[in-house]
């Protein structure tokens, strides 16, 4: 039986098995793909799509505060809104970063909801 895969995982690395790009193949780890994918995209960058993404880059010479922090959460919250209905967005947390008063940390936690199967994650990135 041939095995099945979802999607491209992130961060992008080689596959063990020689595809050009390692695979997913569970549905937690190919939504956090998704999310991962769809968040480090500028707007723009898709051809076909320029309204996928968001543009978190914008932000980074912005003020280091709550005003700057409110706007990057109402982004990123519309944003998976339109883009990943199935995900449920439980908190979107903003602080600056312990290794540097000009950067922030973003942490999402989500829920993903499967029939009977309920699965909490989240992901941190920092600009």
């Amino acid at each position: 039986m041939a095995e099945k895969f979802i999607n491209i995982n992130f961060p992008f690395k080689d596959s063990p098995k020689g595809f050009f790009l390692d695979l997913t193949k569970t549905d937690d780890r190919a939504i956090k793909s998704d999310l991962m994918h769809l968040i480090m995209t500028n707007k723009g960058e898709r051809f076909y799509n320029p309204e996928f993404g968001t543009n978190l880059r914008r932000y980074i010479f912005e003020p280091n505060d709550n005003f700057t922090y409110s706007q990057i959460r109402d982004e990123i919250t519309e944003t998976i809104k339109k883009y990943i209905p199935n995900l449920k967005i439980d908190e979107v947390k903003i602080d600056q970063s312990p290794s540097s008063e000009y950067a922030a940390i973003i942490r999402i936690e989500y829920t993903i909801s499967q029939d009977v199967y309920e699965t909490k994650d989240f992901v941190e990135i920092q600009i």
